[in-house]
């Protein structure tokens, strides 16, 4: 159970660094660095864009990726507790 909640709380951790680093780092932080670069197709800025809908369209793809990875932690931690209950 102590390796199930240490995976869990490894890849929350994870994310959120990532996270932090989508929203406050380059919305905010290089916002200037990534204003030279322009979407092609909008003209908008780069860092206005995270700043605006960048880093909301990463949080959602953070959260996809912490339920797959739940999903999968889930199954394997299941599959090692039939294991545990079969055995003795």
């Amino acid at each position: 159970m102590r390796r199930y909640w240490r995976a869990n709380i490894r890849i929350m951790a994870l994310l959120l660094g990532l996270w932090a680093l989508a929203g406050l780092g380059a919305g905010i932080l290089f916002a200037d660095t990534l204003n030279a670069y322009r979407i092609s197709g909008t003209g908008f800025p780069l860092g206005f864009w995270f700043a605006h809908q960048g880093s909301i369209i990463v949080f959602v793809l953070l959260i996809l990726a912490y339920c797959l990875y739940m999903n999968r932690l889930d199954n394997r931690h299941r599959r090692e507790l039939e294991t545990t209950r079969q055995e003795g």
